[in-house]
């Protein structure tokens, strides 16, 4: 009895023991789960500064889809004054089947991954666009940057501040060409008011009312009007002719000139 006591007790006891290397597995399996969901996919953006004539979207997600998963792509269109130049020369030029083809100035690439957007503008910065001989992009460069926490809502509202800034700038240009023109159509109604007031309208050489100095003549004029003035005119003059006069004889028989001072007047009045 007590041999069949000791197998049973060593039996049941493996049995209750609790297994430490099951316990000891599961628990890896469940801290991967752990770091798996902790370490989420973050995209990145890297933006592109040179975009060559006739490169499409679709060209820059062909070309950098073989390093990883591209997501959304945006290329911002050339000015709306370059696209309308080179439409009109298109148009004018002399060549057959010169067509004009819309291009871009800059753009976005987007990737699931920014590990991956990180690895590709550093390796592929300032390197050809195209692999192959004959691709168009051959002899043209990446210039590639990785955007530093910058997220596509972030280059959402950037393209709507320039937005709103090209319509300020639109409004504030046309604001300044009315102005002129109501200035200008201000000043033509003020010359038709001015002119018909004159007289004839359709005559732009009528009589101008504007104030002018008085000459010298009508100046002396004026102080012979008054009382006494026709003596101190004849007076003036009778001064005026001797001073030419003496001049006159001090060249004849060379004699010194007569100075400019007070005294002949003073003679003048004592005799």
């Amino acid at each position: 009895m007590e041999a069949e006591e000791a197998e049973a007790t060593s039996e049941e006891g493996p049995l209750e023991a609790p297994n430490p290397k099951s316990e000891a597995e599961e628990e890896p399996e469940e801290s991967e789960e752990a770091a798996c969901s902790k370490k989420r996919v973050v995209p990145g953006i890297v933006y592109l500064g040179h975009v060559p004539p006739r490169f499409r979207p679709l060209h820059v997600r062909n070309l950098l889809s073989a390093y990883g998963e591209v997501g959304r792509v945006f290329f911002q269109a050339e000015d709306q004054f370059v696209r309308r130049k080179k439409k009109a020369a298109a148009a004018s030029g002399g060549k057959k089947r010169s067509r004009y083809s819309k291009d871009y100035t800059e753009g976005w690439v987007e990737f699931r991954d920014k590990r991956v957007a990180k690895r590709v503008a550093a390796s592929l910065h300032n390197t050809p666009m195209g692999t192959r001989r004959r691709s168009p992009f051959r002899y043209d460069l990446w210039n590639l940057k990785y955007l530093h926490r910058f997220t596509w809502s972030h280059l959402s509202e950037h393209l709507a501040f320039e937005r709103q800034v090209r319509r300020q700038r639109l409004r504030a240009e046309v604001a300044q060409a009315k102005r002129e023109t109501d200035f200008y159509l201000r000043s033509v109604e003020r010359g038709q008011r001015f002119l018909a007031a004159e007289g004839d309208p359709s005559r732009p050489d009528g009589s101008w009312a504007f104030a002018q100095r008085p000459t010298e003549q009508e100046l002396r004029a004026r102080k012979a009007a008054r009382p006494g003035g026709r003596e101190r005119a004849r007076l003036a003059a009778v001064q005026d002719q001797a001073r030419s006069n003496r001049g006159l004889l001090a060249r004849i028989f060379g004699a010194p000139p007569p100075s400019d001072s007070t005294e002949g007047p003073s003679r003048a009045r004592d005799s």
